[in-house]
């Protein structure tokens, strides 16, 4: 991995069935950094193209320098709800806005499918990811947590 350049191209990139080893290894590590990996992820990750594409989601991949370096996933709901999930980025590469960048672009691509609700799942200790979150507008919003062992949190963003 080259030594990461601030103000080196990012390029956002819709996610092909050849980066499914790179979208489960980006999200596995993150997940194993902070928690452990449970049922749901092992699905989703042993399998993006089933539980996420053919069920009208979709997957950005961040390549920077030639390597995929982070990714995001928009999962949909119902017609006009998604949910924002299985954002990581690699460690080498933090600070240079990546996240940022995968979740505008979820934003965006949520609103071109008529999207008027996106939400999203965490955990209060993933400060810089809640700060993320908040300014691209999130906020969060009572709500019985079940999905992920993990997750204590959920913010929304009205689109």
């Amino acid at each position: 991995m080259p030594t990461p350049t601030p103000g080196a191209p990012v390029t956002i990139i819709d996610y092909v069935p050849a980066h499914a080893p790179a979208f489960k290894a980006l999200n596995q590590a993150w997940i194993e950094r902070y928690f452990e990996m449970e049922e749901l992820d092992h699905e989703s990750l042993g399998d993006p193209d089933g539980y996420i594409i053919a069920r009208g989601g979709h997957i950005f991949m961040a390549d920077y320098q030639g390597e995929l370096v982070g990714t995001c996933a928009l999962l949909k709901v119902d017609h006009t709800t998604y949910e924002l999930a299985k954002m990581a980025v690699t460690d080498k590469v933090q600070g240079l806005k990546i996240g940022r960048r995968l979740g505008e672009a979820a934003i965006r691509t949520a609103c071109g499918l008529g999207a008027r609700t996106l939400f999203l799942l965490s955990n209060r200790k993933l400060e810089t990811a809640l700060h993320l979150y908040r300014n691209l507008g999130f906020q969060e919003v009572p709500d019985e947590l079940r999905e992920y062992k993990r997750a204590d949190i959920k913010m929304v963003l009205a689109l």
